[in-house]
């Protein structure tokens, strides 16, 4: 036994963020052999009582910064607005412990670089929470079309299509993230949920380079993207974007990778898969989230024990969130 009654394998965790995401975090860690939530913090009093209440074993810090400095806590999570996440990060690191964030990573591009710096020269450990990174989807297009693919059965990729459609911007379900995830500097549908799909993208083939993008805004001026329509070239691959606000499904995502021999298509967030290539039966959807997010938890332990892991770094990230940016900066 440790010396605060927990056992010793555990690797205690801190949650900082309260939100959406920071809620669905302590609900799959509940469990988990080796991950345990201990401490959590968030700016929003109501949000930190409302989550003791339902997870009593839970311990409050008086602050983000007090949450760092909590005795035998191994790895903080932070689930808080994007501006927040390198100072975090970096308090973080000042206290040797391993750092999982969501995304995206940064809106200070020059500062993501320069902790970038800092996490290869002092070997930090960092990762940043993209969902496919664990997923049995994208493990399937790098056996397909990945750089150690031979001979694929599908042969050459000649482009990929992506489709996104939301009924509405924020999604119900996001409504306690806050007002931030509605507006254009920091939020939007192409930061949030786009992104994962370039995340994909960008690991299989590599970097991407823009051709063209066509960007609606409301004319109000703050409030995020209602349509995005875009060509990248990742690979030598057209990807095709669209991506829009007002759909009749609540989330719609479908990437169809399309080879001269035939498709892959994978939708519902790389769960429903259909492969022209082999006849065998795909898992059922649930099934596939459910090893997607225990292969994740059983990554972010390799983080925190310096093992080698698939989750993506900060670097791979904001590569991502280059690409993302270029998007949005297109003219409308």
């Amino acid at each position: 036994m440790s010396t605060d009654g927990t056992k010793a394998d555990f690797l205690n965790l801190g949650v900082i963020g309260l939100g959406v995401m920071g809620q669905r975090m302590l609900e799959r860690l509940q469990g988990h052999a080796r991950l345990r939530a201990r401490w959590v913090w968030d700016a929003n009093p109501a949000a930190l009582a409302q989550t003791l209440a339902r997870y009593p074993h839970l311990r409050a810090a008086d602050s983000a910064e007090a949450l760092i400095q909590s005795p035998g806590l191994h790895s903080l999570y932070i689930a808080t607005p994007p501006a927040a996440h390198l100072r975090l990060s970096e308090l973080g690191f000042d206290a040797g412990l391993a750092v999982f964030c969501e995304k995206p990573l940064t809106v200070d591009f020059p500062g993501a670089r320069r902790c970038i710096a800092r996490i290869a020269a002092e070997g930090q450990r960092a990762a940043v929470n993209f969902a496919l990174a664990s997923s049995p989807g994208l493990a399937l297009l790098q056996q397909r079309f990945g750089a150690m693919a031979s001979a694929p059965s599908l042969g050459r990729l000649q482009h990929i299509e992506l489709e996104l459609a939301f009924a509405a911007w924020p999604r119900p379900w996001q409504a306690a993230a806050g007002a931030w995830l509605a507006e254009r500097e920091e939020g939007g549908f192409s930061r949030e949920v786009m992104s994962h799909f370039i995340f994909a993208a960008q690991r299989v083939l590599g970097p991407a380079r823009l051709l063209r993008s066509e960007v609606l805004f409301p004319s109000e001026g703050r409030g995020a993207e209602t349509q995005l329509t875009a060509e990248l070239e990742i690979g030598g691959v057209p990807l095709r974007i669209h991506g829009r606000v007002g759909g009749e499904q609540a989330d719609l995502n479908r990437m169809v990778w399309q080879a001269e021999h035939g498709t892959l298509e994978l939708g519902e967030w790389f769960t429903r898969i259909q492969d022209t290539s082999t006849s065998a039966e795909a898992l059922a959807p649930e099934l596939q989230r459910e090893r997607s997010r225990l292969d994740q938890l059983d990554q972010w332990v390799a983080l925190i024990q310096g093992r080698r892991h698939g989750l993506p770094g900060f670097a791979e990230s904001l590569a991502v969130q280059e690409t993302i940016e270029a998007l949005l900066q297109a003219p409308a």
